[in-house]
């Protein structure tokens, strides 16, 4: 199975366009094709290939709204989700709200998270990656329970 890994170190251009690595490029074209969602998380950009998204999007339809837990993540994810399409040069034109939420002005980094793509502010990640890389040790146990290792 193909699966979205690896970090791209890759910049932004000025209409919002970022151009895909080939190794990815590669998994969309075998897999997924050229439709995507993205929508906010956290302090980066989620990419989800569109039948991925369904699957998302047919959980997230089984469960109540009248939950708040659900109506704030439904408001939050669902409701900043927006479809995009890879264009003839494998470039993704991220919309003008989502890069401001991700911070995304010039450096980015790209981020393969298995079924999906964290596309992250440059800067951000590599603080992130930092914090992240102090505190592995004390997850790492629970992780690998979890995963089955």
């Amino acid at each position: 199975m193909s699966a979205f890994r690896g970090r791209y170190f890759h910049t932004i251009d000025e209409k919002g366009r970022i151009t895909f690595p080939a190794r990815l490029r590669e998994i969309f074209g075998e897999k997924y094709g050229r439709k995507v969602v993205l929508t906010n998380w956290a302090e980066y950009v989620l990419l989800v290939p569109f039948e991925e998204w369904r699957v998302i999007e047919e959980k997230a339809a089984t469960h109540s709204l009248i939950d708040r837990q659900t109506r704030e993540f439904h408001r939050y994810f669902i409701s900043g989700a927006v479809d995009c399409t890879f264009d003839a040069q494998w470039r993704l034109l991220v919309p003008p709200e989502l890069r401001k939420h991700g911070r995304l002005e010039k450096e980015i980094a790209l981020v393969g998270m298995v079924k999906t793509i964290e596309i992250w502010n440059r800067e951000l990640f590599d603080g992130h990656l930092s914090q992240t890389a102090a505190k592995i040790d004390e997850s790492c146990d629970s992780i690998a329970e979890r995963l089955g290792f």
